[in-house]
């Protein structure tokens, strides 16, 4: 896909690598809008960018629902969605001290299941719709993690970047009839906002396991995506970027 003047959708973009994305596309011609859950930062992105965003839930069927149709109707149909947004509430499945027990709290699953995979499944859906209803031969690129394949303090999230990549395959196969693709990008720690919140000895011992030895930058992940949006033979498909590290 030739991505000069297409309607490209960013979850949570309004910062971090969904900011980075929507920047990078820009300057290549394509038109981003991105959805978020901020204004604050939804007018920073504004103001400093051009580029357009609003408030929408990706958890909340009826809001996903009423903005493609809103969009699609004002914009036209969306070209390419990219299922950027996510968060993390970490905690360890079962964790003792002393004689007290605690558990992972169901609030903690709820909400990191509701965003980024239940989210990622809305989005993708009526993406998905309006490109067979318009004819659209689109892309949807969904972001995963390499903590799909586990990790500690993390069964939320590990569970739904799992999901996610099993969803990739899925519409992969599924939505191909109709010209529209599907890929997914794994990124291991990347230099973000969320990672830098990580206490800096931690940090310092994931950096040892990652055998490039280094974070990586937003500027990468972004080209994968790119590269997922332009390559036509690409579909189904996971690209791990993760400086070699493996959870």
């Amino acid at each position: 896909m030739d991505i000069v003047g297409k309607n490209i959708v960013i979850t949570g973009g309004a910062r971090g690598m969904g900011r980075k994305f929507a920047e990078d596309l820009k300057q290549g011609g394509a038109k981003p809008f991105v959805l978020d859950v901020n204004q604050e930062n939804l007018d920073v992105l504004k103001t400093e960018t051009g580029i357009d965003g609003q408030i929408v839930d990706v958890s909340s069927e009826a809001a996903v629902e009423a903005f493609f149709e809103k969009f699609t109707a004002a914009n036209g149909p969306v070209d390419v969605l990219i299922n950027n947004a996510g968060i993390t509430s970490d905690a360890l499945f079962i964790k003792q001290k002393g004689d007290e027990i605690t558990k992972f709290p169901l609030e903690n699953w709820e909400k990191v299941i509701n965003i980024n995979l239940t989210g990622v499944f809305l989005c993708a859906r009526e993406a998905a719709f309006h490109m067979v209803k318009n004819k659209v031969k689109g892309v949807i690129v969904n972001i995963s993690s390499i903590s799909r394949s586990g990790n500690l303090g993390q069964t939320n999230y590990s569970a739904a970047k799992s999901a996610v990549d099993s969803m990739t395959v899925t519409w992969g196969k599924e939505l191909s009839r109709y010209g529209i693709r599907v890929g997914a990008v794994a990124p291991g720690y990347i230099n973000t906002e969320m990672v830098a919140k990580i206490r800096q000895e931690v940090l310092d011992k994931i950096i040892e396991k990652i055998p490039v030895g280094r974070l990586g930058e937003m500027e990468e992940i972004s080209k994968t995506v790119r590269f997922i949006i332009e390559n036509d033979f690409f579909t189904g498909r996971v690209i791990e970027v993760d400086g070699g590290m493996r959870i």
